[in-house]
């Protein structure tokens, strides 16, 4: 067998360079394309008939329930790690005043939204958009079409709307808490710590501070519910039970979860340039 002449080892180096960038790029596409039809149909009063409806209710309790109180417990005890770890840090320095600014920074404002959104990626939303592309490799897709079902409406937008609702609670009741026990680890049961508290609150939840957290967590939310649902979509339906097999849960799974967490990563530089820089 001949070597390939030199030339061609970089002509098919640069091809499949760029082969593989056009199938990156398709694919979000297709996952901004599906996501953006998802929103629509979020935002569309007409999506809501009963089936829609009573599919919703059951992911929501389904995805928020049995994990809320788990998840608070679990923020609670890294809440009071991190408190006790940087106040003592702080106070052997002589910088506990700055220790309860620091704290509500790092737990508060950054940490918590994105470790929620995280959370309910791995135990909800990815396996959402493996079971969506489970089910259309099954043929689940074209059976509701036939019966004249919409398969988005049925299937697609109650899993992401219980990714977008789970997100947005356990983000919120989490940032509460914490700040509850950042308080009462610093000052205790005591009301005399009301007034300092409450400045250094607001000097941190400053009117743009507060618009890029809420931004930042709604966009954490929208990602976590429609990414993993989208790339589910966007898997391609099989011919047969053997490339049924082949192609499994997990793949749909890894692709929704790499695209999760590269868009995850620009929020929250996003949200860190807006808030230091």
């Amino acid at each position: 067998m001949k070597p390939l002449p030199l030339a061609v080892a970089p002509t098919q180096a640069v091809s499949a360079l760029l082969w593989g960038f056009w199938h990156w790029a398709l694919a979000w596409w297709r996952t901004v394309q599906w996501g953006a039809a998802l929103g629509v149909l979020a935002l569309s009063p007409s999506s809501y008939a009963r089936p829609t409806r009573l599919a919703a209710t059951r992911h929501i309790y389904l995805d928020t329930a049995p994990i809320l109180l788990g998840f608070t417990l679990l923020c609670a005890l890294l809440t009071l790690v991190i408190t006790h770890i940087v106040v003592s840090t702080a106070s052997s320095y002589g910088l506990s005043l700055l220790a309860l600014e620091v704290v509500i920074r790092v737990l508060v404002l950054e940490l918590i939204p994105l470790v929620s959104a995280l959370f309910v990626a791995l135990r909800c939303t990815i396996p959402h958009g493996a079971s969506v592309a489970a089910m259309r490799r099954r043929g689940r897709w074209a059976e509701l079409q036939a019966s004249g079902a919409d398969p988005l409406l049925v299937e697609a937008l109650p899993r992401m709307l219980s990714g977008l609702f789970a997100t947005i609670t356990l983000a919120m009741l989490s940032c509460v808490v914490a700040a509850a026990l950042v308080y009462l680890s610093v000052y205790g049961f005591s009301v005399a710590g009301e007034a300092p508290f409450a400045r250094v609150f607001g000097r941190i939840f400053t009117g743009p501070v507060a618009l890029i957290f809420a931004l930042k967590t709604l966009g954490f939310a929208l990602a976590v519910a429609v990414i993993p649902v989208a790339s589910g979509l966007l898997s391609p339906v099989a011919r047969s039970r053997r490339a049924t097999a082949q192609v499994g849960r997990e793949a749909a799974a890894l692709l929704g979860l790499v695209r999760l967490f590269a868009v995850l990563l620009l929020l929250e530089l996003a949200s860190l340039a807006g808030n230091y820089y």
